[in-house]
């Protein structure tokens, strides 16, 4: 149901309104108010199909490019991060499935998903099971070694890679149970030579087959040296709990998968303080996103998506386990740490819990800020319905947002908000560029040796 552009001279003024880099009237209402710190600073076009649906964004800042999940249009599309202009994209990909009703996307089988990138190298997760490499350097739009399978039916989703570019993690979220994959990535090497390591899965006990659990964002956190994935629900969180919070009794929470990449476990079970690994359960938190901040913290997006009574947002120390409740926002997807401003920032599609009960707009998605050494809540800014990926420039402290097209575009998936239209200025949808002024001089980023280690600085 995604809505081409019906004739040549469409397509072209679509090229050069994307290469312009802002469409006219862009960053107007609701997502572009005047008294934020975060200010709506342009819209970049992306030339094709209207986008209905798209997935997990990056950032490269030492190649001043960002990267997102372009579904509707099958393909990474990067934007520059320095001109806000569009430059080209990664195609491949399955692009949008529909359900066996062709009513609505079908994300389990909708590809690309989670996309990461270290130095030349961008890796990227198809609908098929697949892992898709491209080579940045090279002019070639298609991959630089044969498609890698991780086995499974569905997408390969959300995924992570070490500072030195060597590990890749990556999970497959809709297989019944869900499991990641550990990939041998191809480093600062100039020739690729991406390899599977091995299968990491979950004791059935924590994770048990049937229930339709879910595996998430993985973050490689380089003090501890190790991979910490959301997982949604677990079993036993709290004791005597359901996964629905029927029959009276309590729902169960989420937790932390951690992961050593340099063992040889391949089933993990519940955490082990001696080893640093296991799942660790969690409190009041079913995770989606995260993300490494400042002194080895961790951002968890915990959403009411998952676990119906979660009404805030978590950091927790990867050493020590402590953790904090971030107040005044919840429901995020994808969570981004950007050490040029030391903020998080939150794909916070859920930013009211389900659809029942937001204010206006309807939907309630928002882009959340949060100061990454205080832990406190900065600001929330409507986005359009469904916006659930981010990602920041940590060099130009601009942050970028992709917005859905509206439904009367696109039908289902589509914005049933103004809001997204408002901060594009056009009907087809957008990249949104956010941007945070911090004075004269960059904030100081000395002041924690692991924020080189933070997504965009791969």
């Amino acid at each position: 149901m995604s809505a081409r552009l019906s004739s040549a001279s469409a397509l072209l003024g679509a090229v050069s309104l994307a290469a312009s880099g802002a469409a006219f009237g862009a960053c107007t209402g609701l997502g572009a108010p005047t008294d934020t710190q975060t200010k709506c600073l342009t819209a970049v076009q992306i030339p094709g199909n209207p986008l209905r649906s798209f997935d997990i964004s990056f950032v490269n800042p030492q190649r001043a490019e960002f990267y997102f999940a372009d579904r509707s249009n099958a393909g990474i599309q990067i934007i520059d991060t320095e001109s806000l202009t569009y430059k080209r994209k990664l195609g491949g990909f399955v692009g949008v499935v529909l359900n066996a009703a062709k009513t609505a996307v079908d994300n389990n089988h909708s590809g690309p998903d989670g996309v990461v990138t270290h130095g030349r190298w961008l890796y990227a997760g198809d609908g098929d099971s697949t892992l898709k490499v491209f080579d940045l350097e090279s002019s070639s739009l298609t991959v630089a070694q044969a498609p890698l399978p991780t086995g499974g039916t569905t997408r390969v989703d959300e995924m992570d890679i070490t500072s030195d570019g060597e590990l890749l993690l990556v999970a497959n979220n809709a297989e019944d149970p869900p499991y990641a994959t550990l990939f041998a990535a191809n480093g600062d090497r100039s020739f690729s030579a991406v390899q599977k390591i091995m299968k990491i899965t979950v004791a059935n006990a924590i994770i048990p087959a049937g229930e339709g659990l879910s595996m998430e964002q993985p973050a490689w956190e380089p003090r501890t040296g190790r991979f910490y994935v959301s997982i949604p629900q677990i079993a036993g969180n709290p004791a005597g709990c359901t996964f629905d919070g029927s029959g009276g009794k309590p729902i169960c929470q989420g937790g932390l998968l951690i992961v050593d990449p340099h063992s040889s476990t391949t089933v993990y079970g519940a955490f082990d303080a001696a080893t640093n690994t296991g799942v660790l359960a969690l409190s009041d938190c079913g995770p989606n996103g995260a993300t490494v901040g400042p002194n080895a913290n961790l951002m968890l997006g915990c959403t009411p998506q998952n676990v119906a009574t979660n009404t805030t947002t978590q950091v927790i120390n990867a050493h020590t386990k402590h953790f904090v409740e971030v107040g005044n926002i919840t429901g995020s997807d994808e969570v981004w740490y950007n050490a040029g401003d030391r903020r998080y920032y939150l794909g916070a599609s859920r930013a009211c819990g389900k659809a029942a009960g937001c204010p206006a707009p309807a939907g309630g998605a928002a882009l959340g800020v949060v100061n990454a050494d205080t832990n406190f809540f900065i600001e929330k800014i409507p986005q359009s319905q469904n916006s659930h990926s981010v990602a920041a420039d940590s060099e130009r402290n601009r942050i970028f947002v992709p917005q859905v097209a509206p439904a009367a575009v696109v039908g289902s998936g589509g914005d049933t908000t103004t809001v997204g239209a408002g901060i594009c200025g056009s009907t087809n949808g957008c990249v949104a560029v956010y941007e945070h002024q911090v004075g004269m001089h960059k904030v100081d980023r000395d002041r924690d040796e692991d924020d080189e280690h933070e997504h965009g600085d791969r």
